[in-house]
């Protein structure tokens, strides 16, 4: 799934030790293009967290999954991120032709009138 939005938080790391090593990760929260915009919390784990270059303000599209697990009777969902892409600033300018360049002839104004 995708979602494309302005990004509006970025968390610091948070780190750990579990059963299976190390772990890292990061939360940041995307603000979405909708008519009616919706804020989504993402999550991002190990390395892809030094691949993150967008900042606070940045437009981005963000590739995820959804993921719910259960912990002592409760159920926990997370939007995990696997990809962010900052989107281009500038217009797309493909598929659009330029106008042709029309010759302009100088207007000379003659006096070759009969009268």
């Amino acid at each position: 799934m995708e979602v494309t939005g302005k990004m509006i938080l970025k968390n610091q790391i948070v780190s750990g030790e579990g059963k299976n090593g190390v772990w890292k990760k990061q939360d940041f929260v995307v603000e979405t293009n909708a008519q009616y915009p919706k804020k989504v919390c993402f999550t991002l784990w190990g390395d892809k967290i030094d691949k993150l270059d967008a900042v606070v303000g940045d437009n981005v599209v963000v590739s995820f999954d959804i993921e719910s697990k259960e912990y002592n009777g409760k159920w926990f969902t997370e939007a995990r991120a696997w990809m962010i892409k900052k989107e281009s600033k500038e217009p797309s300018n493909q598929g659009i032709e330029a106008p042709p360049e029309i010759d302009r002839v100088p207007y000379i104004e003659e006096d070759d009138l009969p009268f």
